[in-house]
C-alpha cells in the first residue's frame, strides 16, 4: 500500500498531511510527486477530483527553500480555485515558517499588496490580478523556482493564455514548470513545448475517460415551461444530501434559488454578480449547513467540497467538457455520485454529443411524478408553494433586477481583468 512516507518527506510536511487526513497518495500523486521532486517539468492530464492539488503542492513544499523572495507561483483560472488551493497550501505549510499570498480579482488589492510585502514563499493567483500586481511592481518573480499552471484548459477557454504567456515571460528562464489539466487541447500542448524542457507526460486514466467511473449519469426530457417542476420532482423522488444545481444564466440561478428557498430548503447561491466576500460566505454555508448550492459555471472548477451526492444540470451545457467539469464536483476522491440533467426535446442532441465526446452513457429516466406536460394543460402551473403566480412573480422580479444590474454594469464597466472575463459566469 502506497504512503507519503515512501517519498522521504520532511517531518513537518508528513505531520501536516496527517492533520488533513491525506493518508495515502492518490494515483495522480503517486505518479507525479517522485518525478516533480527530481526537478523535472511535468505535464499531467488527470480527471477532475483525483487529487491534483496535492500532486503539485507536496513536491513544492518539500523542495521549498525560502530566502525572502517568491519561490513558487501557482496560476489558476478562477477565484474559487485560488481560494481552494490556498486552503490546502496553508494546511500543508502549518509546521514551517513559509507563508502563502492569495491574490485574485474582486477583492481588495491593497490587502493583497500587504500580503506580498510580507515576503511569501508561495503566491497563488488568477492571471489578471497577478499582472496588475506585477505592473505595480508589487509582485516580483525574478527568483521564482517553480511555476504551476493549474486547470490549464479552463484558462484557455476563458481567454487567459495571453496573460499566462506574459507572466511566464517575466519569470526566470531556469525554473521548474508543472502543468495540470483535465483535457489537453492542441494549444495547451503548444504552450508546453514553448515553455517547458523535456517534460514528462503523466496521464491518469485513458484519454477518453474524462469523468470518474463512480458517477452515474441520467437525464429526463421536459418542456422548458415545466423544467422547475421536473427538478422538484427529482428532488422529491431521490434522497439528496448535498447537491449542486447548475444554471446557464445568473437570472435563472436567482429564480431557482428563490423557488427552493420558498420550498423550505436551505440553499446557497453563487454567480458572477455576487460580491466575492458574499460568495465566500455562501460557500461556507453550503459546506456547513445548506443542502443545495445553485450556481453558474463559476463553480464548475475549483470547488473541492466533500459529500456532494448529486449534480443537477438544470440547463444542459452545449460544450461536453463543461459537463465534465460540472459533474466532477461530485464523486471526489473515489466517492460515489450522480449527475442528472433536464433537457428540452431540442436539447437531446447535446446529450448525444456529450456521450460521444466523453465516452459515457447517460441513461434516459422517467420520473415517478410523470411528465408534467401530459398531466396538465397550463404550462405556467408549476405547483410550488402557493402556485403559479409566485413563480411568475419570481421571474418578473428577476427580469427587473437583471435589467437594472446590466444597466449599471454597462455604465460603470469593470476595472479588473478577472472580473470582466468572469462576468459571463
Amino acid at each position: 500500500m502506497a504512503s507519503f512516507e515512501q517519498y522521504n518527506l520532511k517531518k513537518e510536511l508528513l505531520q501536516s498531511l496527517k492533520n488533513i487526513n491525506f493518508d495515502e497518495p492518490t494515483e495522480v500523486q503517486q505518479k507525479t510527486i517522485p518525478i516533480a521532486m527530481n526537478g523535472r517539468d511535468v505535464i499531467v492530464r488527470s480527471k477532475t477530483g483525483t487529487g491534483k492539488t496535492g500532486a503539485f503542492l507536496v513536491p513544492i513544499i518539500q523542495m521549498l527553500e525560502h530566502g525572502g523572495a517568491v519561490s513558487a507561483l501557482i496560476v489558476v483560472p478562477t477565484r474559487e480555485l485560488a481560494i481552494q488551493v490556498s486552503h490546502v497550501a496553508h494546511s500543508l505549510l502549518g509546521g514551517t515558517k513559509a507563508s502563502v499570498a492569495l491574490v485574485y480579482g474582486g477583492a481588495s488589492i491593497n490587502v493583497q499588496i500587504d500580503a506580498l510585502r510580507r515576503n511569501p514563499a508561495i503566491v497563488i493567483g488568477t492571471p489578471g490580478r497577478l499582472i496588475d500586481l506585477m505592473e505595480r511592481k508589487e509582485l516580483r518573480l525574478s527568483k521564482a523556482k517553480f511555476l504551476v499552471l493549474d486547470e490549464a484548459d479552463l484558462m484557455l477557454d476563458l481567454g487567459f493564455m495571453d496573460d499566462v504567456e506574459f507572466i511566464i515571460s517575466r519569470m526566470p528562464r531556469e525554473k521548474q514548470v508543472m502543468l495540470f489539466s483535465a483535457t489537453m487541447p492542441a494549444k495547451i500542448l503548444g504552450l508546453s513545448k514553448k515553455y517547458m524542457r523535456n517534460a514528462d507526460f503523466i496521464e491518469v486514466g485513458s484519454n477518453d475517460e474524462l469523468t470518474v467511473d463512480t458517477i452515474s449519469h441520467s437525464y429526463t426530457v421536459s418542456s422548458r415551461a415545466h423544467k422547475i417542476e421536473t427538478m422538484l420532482n427529482y428532488i422529491a423522488e431521490n434522497n439528496l444530501t448535498k447537491s449542486i444545481i447548475f444554471s446557464a444564466t445568473k437570472r435563472n440561478a436567482d429564480l431557482l434559488y428563490n423557488v427552493l428557498v420558498d420550498q423550505g430548503f436551505r440553499v446557497a447561491l453563487i454567480h458572477g454578480n455576487i460580491r466575492q466576500s458574499q460568495r465566500e460566505k455562501n460557500l461556507q454555508d453550503f459546506r456547513k449547513n445548506a443542502q443545495f448550492l445553485v450556481a453558474t459555471n463559476v463553480a464548475a472548477r475549483g470547488l473541492d467540497i466533500g459529500g456532494i451526492s448529486d449534480i443537477i444540470n438544470f440547463d444542459i451545457p452545449e460544450e461536453p467538457y463543461i459537463y465534465v467539469h460540472r459533474v466532477g464536483r461530485s464523486a471526489r476522491m473515489g466517492a460515489d455520485g450522480k449527475a442528472f440533467s433536464i433537457v428540452t426535446p431540442e436539447e437531446i442532441r447535446h446529450i448525444h454529443n456529450i456521450e460521444d465526446s466523453v465516452n459515457i452513457k447517460i441513461e434516459k429516466v422517467q420520473l415517478k411524478g410523470g411528465d408534467p406536460e401530459t398531466r396538465r394543460s397550463d404550462p405556467a402551473d408549476l405547483r410550488v408553494s402557493s402556485g403559479k403566480d409566485r413563480v411568475r412573480g419570481y421571474a418578473k422580479r428577476n427580469n427587473r433586477t437583471g435589467n437594472s444590474r446590466n444597466s449599471r454594469e454597462r455604465h460603470h464597466g469593470y476595472r479588473n481583468r478577472d472580473h470582466s472575463r468572469m462576468q459571463a459566469y
